[in-house]
């Protein structure tokens, strides 16, 4: 379990990044969602002993911030911004960083690093330097090296970018495998990468915890505030663009999927069920409902 009691964070000269921060992770796919500049690439390096925070403390399996070493060795991290050596292969980079990890067996790091090149699917290109990979190839490098040692906690920041939609399904099933026995936090501004796999989500936005559940406690926060709406190109210029989830053609004008407190000002409008992304946009624009759990 990760305890983490009032969190906060200010860097010189900027506002807070995180705001008295309270959560608790248990094991399993834990999704932290919030749009970028939310405190989420914060939160995940002050977990991973990287970076100090202002105020507040966190344990992770009961051992305080403060012994970092300790910390690190049972994390595997992979930053939103990954860098790997660019001359050397990917089997030769994934052997370093194994070494670093304390995998001291030469045999052991080898069998494992052939079970991670094959299940990131870079096994035909482990041989090849680095620097003529793709931005998706770096990625899945970068998801192997954070596997790398079967770490008890796996943090994770926006690790499907750069993935095309089939190696997306592949890194969310990897994941949710992994995730048996052990806690993997996956941050994200993307809903779909959490709505299969998650058993808890949190939702950071300003810094600040919006609100930590589960899923369908995300979902209910756009009940009552999602509208079908048949409008002519006029009143659909009228619309708040904020509001406005998606539209496609229609007889007479445009159909229009809109998130708001009150239906818009037209003719034709029903109110309709929501999905995971219609509650994260309302929780985001409107707040949570009154009475809401999940807090």
């Amino acid at each position: 379990m990760i305890q983490i009691d009032h969190l906060s964070k200010k860097y010189l000269w900027s506002r807070w990044a995180l705001d008295d921060v309270s959560l608790t992770l248990r094991e399993g796919m834990v999704g932290l969602l919030g749009p970028n500049g939310a405190g989420k690439s914060t939160l995940m390096r002050i977990l991973a002993a990287l970076t100090a925070p202002t105020s507040g403390k966190a344990t992770v399996f009961g051992i305080p911030l403060t012994r970092a070493e300790e910390i690190r060795r049972m994390i595997g991290y992979l930053p939103q911004q990954f860098q790997a050596y660019p001359g050397l292969t990917g089997t030769e980079y994934l052997d370093y960083v194994g070494a670093l990890k304390g995998i001291k067996d030469k045999k052991r790091r080898n069998a494992e690093i052939d079970v991670l090149l094959e299940q990131v699917n870079l096994q035909d290109q482990a041989g090849k330097r680095v620097r003529t990979y793709s931005g998706g190839m770096k990625r899945r490098l970068g998801i192997a090296q954070a596997l790398l040692g079967s770490p008890r906690v796996l943090i994770v920041d926006e690790p499907t970018a750069g993935l095309d939609p089939e190696e997306r399904v592949r890194f969310r099933n990897l994941l949710t495998r992994f995730s048996l026995g052990r806690i993997v936090l996956l941050s994200t501004h993307i809903v779909a990468d959490i709505e299969r796999n998650c058993r808890q989500i949190a939702v950071l936005n300003q810094g600040k915890v919006c609100l930590s559940g589960v899923l369908d406690d995300l979902q209910e926060c756009g009940r009552g505030k999602v509208w079908e709406a048949r409008l002519s190109e006029r009143e659909f210029a009228r619309l708040d663009p904020l509001s406005v989830v998606s539209t496609r053609p229609a007889a007479g004008g445009l159909l229009c999927r809109i998130i708001g407190e009150a239906p818009p000002a037209a003719a034709d409008v029903s109110p309709v069920q929501p999905s995971l992304e219609d509650g994260y946009l309302a929780l985001l624009r409107t707040g949570l409902p009154e009475g809401a759990a999940g807090r």
